[in-house]
């Protein structure tokens, strides 16, 4: 299970979508081992790219189930201490016949029998953290470079299961809202913020351009609309809080998927849909009132640069909340009256 929903995120899926399915039926230690293997190598794929070269000496490109196949075996060889060397390997090459890729298998077998847990030198900064060499660089430009390793080295760890993150958490108490005020949840699925902004004493009005994700949204008033267009709204509202949708670059440890799929090209797209959607939602704020635009994002292009193109001057506070500094999920906010 966990080696059917690794290839398939290799192939662009997302870890958690598949694995909360997979293992619903599952008791709860097999769940927690499908999900330590799927999550645990993403994590840390750079260092075990690198072991598979070490212990192979081959740089090419291996097939997606033959280095999806090492990668899980090495992690459980190197990584965990409960799951016996004879199994990891006889599994590894089991998982790779299976995939109808036999003639690797004597390859496999021979790269897993050298694979030990002597002590290495890795090659670089980037291997050791796990974490692409030019996110590392904005990072150290952005922040220094301690807090940079302190972020990478914070998305080698998973964060604590169950309830919501308190990074998340933290960006609602910054909108201020009190009983009766009317507010608008402009990105609000799966509606964690949205339950807050209730519990706060909001009249509350979610909205997201996904009906399906919308769905996920429970107890207030809810609306499909697509807040890069102009929003359908006549009424003002005291408090809007855009959570933007973003690259997500705060909440590695948690979709450690992300950092092999950015580029900086995203960051480029998604600021241009970002500048939208604030846009549209300043003009249904009501005089006086007061907007949170927040991402959990690290990256300026989605955050200063995308308030500061829009309302630079109605700024009132902006900061970041970095992974390694302050525990959750990494996010940046700003107030906007």
């Amino acid at each position: 299970m966990a080696f059917d929903a690794a290839v398939r995120v290799e192939n662009g899926a997302w870890a958690e979508e598949i694995l909360r399915k997979a293992v619903a039926k599952l008791d709860m230690r097999d769940a927690d081992l499908a999900w330590e293997l799927v999550f645990g190598p993403l994590r840390v794929q750079a260092q075990l790219d690198h072991l598979i070269r070490l212990y192979s000496g081959k740089t090419g490109k291996l097939d997606v189930e033959v280095r999806v196949a090492l990668r899980m075996a090495i992690y459980q060889l190197r990584y965990l201490d409960r799951v016996p060397a004879h199994a990891a390997v006889s599994a590894a090459v089991d998982l790779v016949k299976r995939a109808k890729k036999r003639s690797a298998m004597g390859f496999v077998n021979a790269v897993l029998r050298k694979v030990n847990r002597e002590p290495v030198v890795w090659p670089g900064r980037e291997v050791e953290l796990s974490v692409p060499g030019w996110l590392l660089s904005r990072w150290t430009a952005a922040f220094g470079r301690p807090r940079a390793e302190e972020i990478a080295a914070a998305a080698l760890v998973a964060p604590e299961a169950g309830g919501q993150d308190v990074g998340a958490a933290s960006i609602v108490p910054y909108l201020g809202v009190e009983p009766g005020m009317t507010v608008l949840d402009v990105c609000a699925a799966p509606g964690n913020k949205t339950r807050q902004l209730v519990e706060a004493g909001g009249i509350v009005l979610a909205a997201d351009r996904s009906f399906a994700r919308l769905r996920q949204v429970t107890g207030v008033e809810r609306v499909v609309v697509d807040a890069r267009e102009p929003l359908p709204f006549v009424k003002r509202f005291d408090r809007i809080l855009v959570d933007a949708p973003c690259s997500g670059t705060g909440t590695l440890g948690r979709n450690p998927e992300i950092k092999w799929r950015i580029t900086p090209g995203d960051l480029v797209d998604l600021a241009g849909r970002q500048t939208a959607i604030l846009g549209n939602a300043l003009a249904v704020l009501a005089p006086g009132g007061r907007l949170v635009y927040s991402t959990c994002s690290l990256e300026a292009e989605e955050n200063e640069g995308v308030v500061h193109a829009v309302c630079r001057d109605r700024v009132v506070e902006q900061g970041y909340r970095l992974p390694g500094q302050e525990p959750g999920d990494g996010f940046w906010h700003a107030v906007i009256a």
